[in-house]
């Protein structure tokens, strides 16, 4: 089962760290956003592995859009 980790608000991505096949724990840093001139680190939520990455670092992202999807481990 896959599970979508999403933009909680209007950002930039600053940077993506992790790539497909990467395994992942709860709290690892998934992606990097900035919003306002501060930067949000945007954590996995369950241990799995990466099965996609939605965003690169440079693009803009809206409350709701998705950053990585994960498959549970």
């Amino acid at each position: 089962m896959s599970h979508v980790v999403t933009a909680e608000l209007v950002a930039n991505v600053l940077s993506v760290a992790v790539e497909v096949g990467q395994r992942v724990e709860v709290g690892d840093e998934l992606v990097l956003l900035d919003s306002m001139k501060m930067e949000i680190p945007v954590l996995a939520d369950i241990t799995g592995s990466v099965v996609e990455v939605v965003v690169s670092a440079g693009d803009v992202v809206r409350d709701g859009d998705p950053l990585v999807v994960l498959k549970r481990a």
